[in-house]
């Protein structure tokens, strides 16, 4: 299973306005593109669903381009993610039984939404704020130390950029 480019772009996004953006000054989304590695027209579809969440703000003019909506304690995760996928659901049959004839008495239903309940929890456990907290982030790292594997020394320049 893997969370769709959109999310993943989306919250790489916010990450660096976040980052870039003190005192609510608006980033281009240039400078946004040039951090993530991730093109300003793909980033710009993004913008405009994480506008209309409130996620977001635009500012026109020279020195405009995007701010948050809202401090980044107060956007989860979880925010993100349904602005850019809509509803969590990582099996078709949790949010439309009427896809599977089977979903009535489904015993794998039945645990696809527990990992779903879970997955939606951890993602509203956590907002843009955490992500950018260096102890968070030293913590998280070496608490998952044993669980993700460890990135090559030198990056491979042939690489899809597929990271969060």
């Amino acid at each position: 299973m893997h969370l769709a480019t959109r999310a993943r772009y989306a919250l790489r996004m916010m990450v660096d306005v976040a980052r870039h953006g003190a005192a609510g000054r608006p980033v281009s989304l240039g400078v946004v593109a040039t951090h993530t590695a991730v093109s300003r027209g793909y980033l710009e579809h993004l913008a405009s669903s994480l506008r209309n969440r409130g996620l977001l703000q635009g500012v026109a003019g020279r020195r405009g381009g995007y701010r948050l909506g809202r401090p980044a304690a107060e956007i989860r995760v979880d925010e993100i993610v349904s602005a850019t996928l809509g509803p969590l659901s990582i099996v078709d049959c949790l949010g439309n039984p009427e896809l599977c004839s089977k979903s009535g008495d489904c015993e794998g239903r039945l645990l696809w939404g527990l990992v779903n309940a879970d997955l939606s929890a951890a993602l509203h456990r956590h907002t843009l704020a955490d992500l950018l907290d260096p102890a968070w982030t030293e913590a998280t790292r070496r608490a998952l130390e044993h669980e993700l594997p460890r990135p090559a020394a030198a990056p491979n320049p042939n690489r899809r950029n597929a990271c969060p």
